[in-house]
């Protein structure tokens, strides 16, 4: 086994695991030692193509080679480009480029309040959920559902009034009782919560009382959105459009780039001077994110997500649905959780010495995210890995 990476100059921000990678292609992953890994956690669902793609690679050299940055005092025709695909795709009408999921879900809370501004609400308030997960700046780690993220950082941003998720009950009971919420604000699928889908009709309830209320539905799809579910976004499934949708993580395919993409109700909210960025729509990231889409379209990958990930889901039920200390397994796509009775931190690393990367997140919840271009061959060997581990794991543990 790999020595643990020493890192004496670097802020202890992480628990790291004991392996360098050095490289990638497709769905594999090697270390600095030369051991291979299939990577079925793809960066935590930002190598939507896999590594080393035959044709991302070299269109990024291409841009490298003409831009890499420049500012916004400019008009940025990729930036155009990229946002003309996003607004074809999801059906709404203007983007703002950021560079993270943290900064899309930031502007999404600007927005929320500066439209509550414009109503004449001088102290907007904004729906959030139990388990989300947002960020970790200041507003959005107020925003998450994480007693652990907050800690520490207290005192903490107001202006939220926290629901459990697919309870319309409570929203409406917040309806009722807060006259100044602006916005209903709610991850479509909750990734580091556990992998907890909102439900159809809940989401469809929500759009509609988001009407009535003249609210704003802001669909968080950081790590659910970009094709993860068989979908473009994942609220597509649902039959509903948001008003606010933040974007990051698959985007850009490993380039960082957030997105914020609006419909009528708030795309002309915020006005210049109100929120700005240095590195984000820049050349490099919107060349990534452009021949990310095309990539995506041209090799089938929605079809392939939702192909695979079915493939994927039936044989992890098929092989530990029945043991005991098992519990749901669930989630869309190729973003599957499989829930443990007890907490299972121990098979993140029993899982990389086997030769397959994943995360455990929510304590005990076993996390998949592989890349898109994953394979039905690559899903079963995931299985053949995962399913002896997690046996060994539950005779071994007690509850």
């Amino acid at each position: 086994m790999n020595a643990p990476v020493s890192m004496p100059h670097v802020m202890p921000t992480y628990g790291r695991l004991p392996i360098a990678l050095s490289h990638g292609e497709g769905a594999y992953v090697w270390d600095t030692e030369g051991r291979r890994y299939l990577d079925a956690l793809s960066g935590i669902a930002v190598n939507t193509l896999g590594h080393k793609h035959p044709k991302l690679t070299p269109a990024l050299q291409d841009q490298v080679s003409k831009m890499i940055h420049c500012c916004n005092y400019y008009q940025v025709p990729l930036q155009e480009e990229l946002a003309r695909l996003l607004v074809e795709r999801s059906g709404l009408t203007n983007v703002f480029f950021c560079n993270s999921g943290l900064e899309a879900n930031e502007a999404a809370l600007k927005i929320a309040r500066k439209y509550g501004h414009e109503k004449g609400i001088d102290k907007a308030e904004v729906v959030v959920y139990e388990k989300a997960f947002h960020g970790r700046s200041i507003a959005t780690l107020s925003a998450t559902g994480n007693p652990k993220v907050h800690a520490g950082f207290e005192p903490l941003v107001e202006g939220f009034v926290r629901v459990p998720l697919n309870d319309i009950a409570a929203l409406e009971e917040v309806a009722r009782t807060h006259p100044n919420v602006t916005a209903v604000f709610l991850e479509v699928i909750q990734g580091e919560g556990g992998i907890n889908p909102a439900r159809a009709e809940y989401l469809q309830a929500v759009r509609k009382l988001c009407d009535e209320k003249g609210w704003l539905l802001m669909l968080d799809e950081v790590q659910c959105g970009m094709g993860r579910t068989g979908k473009w976004f994942a609220h597509q499934w649902t039959g509903i459009q948001p008003d606010v949708m933040p974007l990051a993580k698959g985007l850009g395919s490993g380039v960082p780039v957030g997105a914020v993409v609006c419909g009528p109700k708030a795309a002309n909210v915020l006005q210049p001077g109100n929120h700005g960025t240095t590195f984000g729509g820049n050349p490099l990231a919107m060349r990534a994110g452009v021949e990310t889409i095309k990539i995506m379209e041209e090799d089938q990958l929605l079809a392939n997500a939702e192909r695979v990930g079915q493939h994927l889901m039936a044989a992890l039920r098929r092989e530990l649905s029945e043991l005991k200390g098992v519990g749901e397994i669930r989630g869309q796509g190729l973003m599957i959780g499989v829930e443990l009775d007890r907490p299972c931190g121990a098979i993140l690393t029993r899982a990389m010495e086997a030769g397959l990367l994943l995360s455990v997140t929510a304590d005990k919840v076993i996390r998949l995210l592989p890349p898109l271009i994953f394979t039905t061959e690559q899903a079963d060997e995931t299985v053949a890995i995962l399913a002896p581990l997690v046996r060994q794991f539950l005779s071994e543990s007690a509850v």
